[in-house]
């Protein structure tokens, strides 16, 4: 069975729920999930992941949560070849801050890149000041994902 991991960057824990409302989507998929809260680079560097989806939320003025940020320094630190990364990306934040808004999740997606990840798909970027819920958002948009870039392996 493929693995997919969830790496959540969440500060009140609303990246965290958006994992746990996809996660049965892409185990209904044919995939092993595994969500880490407290995510390592190992977690995307492991050979056995077939996939990683980042849930990431945006604090203050564009920042990482405190959870994510030793990921983070310590990807920049380390600096590793990102070449077999496959990866979406959810990132929540609140438009109501202008140009920091998913500040996070932005500055994720090139750091990834820079690294030589692949990005599957469009970033999906939440707005707390418009969807309530993010994983009103989420769901939809991971289904359409695991169906266009044909994930389903059953």
């Amino acid at each position: 069975m493929p693995k997919l991991n969830i790496l959540v960057g969440t500060m009140y824990g609303g990246a965290l729920d958006v994992a746990e409302q996809v996660k049965p989507l892409f185990e209904k998929a044919g995939y092993t999930v595994a969500i880490h809260e407290q995510p390592a680079v190992a977690d995307i560097t492991e050979s056995e992941v077939d996939i990683t989806l980042f849930c990431v939320s945006t604090t203050g003025s564009g920042d990482f949560p405190g959870n994510f940020v030793p990921f983070v320094r310590h990807l920049r630190d380390q600096s590793p070849s990102l070449v077999s990364l496959r990866y979406g990306l959810i990132a929540l934040g609140d438009s109501s801050y202008g140009d920091t808004f998913c500040g996070a999740g932005r500055a994720l997606d090139a750091l990834l890149e820079d690294h030589g990840a692949t990005r599957l798909g469009e970033r999906l970027e939440i707005d707390a000041m418009e969807t309530f819920m993010a994983d009103d958002a989420a769901i939809p948009w991971v289904e359409e994902w695991i169906v266009t870039q044909r994930l389903e392996v059953n």
